[in-house]
């Protein structure tokens, strides 16, 4: 059971963009807006995330980095903090998942999970 100190809540919504797409060279963008929550009760900081982006094909692409979006917020205990970022795959649905490593205040590192989540174009799936 994951200790109640450390407990970090990832939300995720996902919008395709048409106008940076060129489905004719297998290029579909898309935007996410990340919600990082702190539900637990030490003050948090992000260190850096781990994206695991698989296309339609299962083309695995990892992207590795210091923070988020040229950040590395500090989150206290009950807030959140929330950006957006996006991601071009090669076809018309794909998933992304990863984590964050998270820093707290007393010193313990852990990683904040972000489950699975569907990048598809409207209408892709039935």
């Amino acid at each position: 059971m994951p200790d109640p100190r450390y407990v970090v809540d990832v939300s995720v919504v996902t919008r395709y963009l048409p106008e940076q797409s060129q489905p004719e060279h297998q290029r579909f963008a898309f935007a996410y807006t990340i919600t990082v929550r702190n539900n637990g009760s030490v003050p948090a900081k992000l260190l850096s995330r781990h994206w695991v982006i698989t296309d339609g094909d299962g083309h695995v692409e990892e992207v590795r980095g210091a923070g988020v979006v040229g950040q590395q917020p500090k989150i206290d205990p009950g807030s959140e903090h929330t950006y957006s970022s996006g991601s071009v795959i090669m076809t018309k649905v794909g998933t992304m998942q990863g984590s964050y490593l998270m820093h707290a205040d007393d010193g313990h590192e852990f990683k904040a999970i972000i489950a699975p989540f569907r990048l598809a174009v409207p209408g892709a799936l039935h």
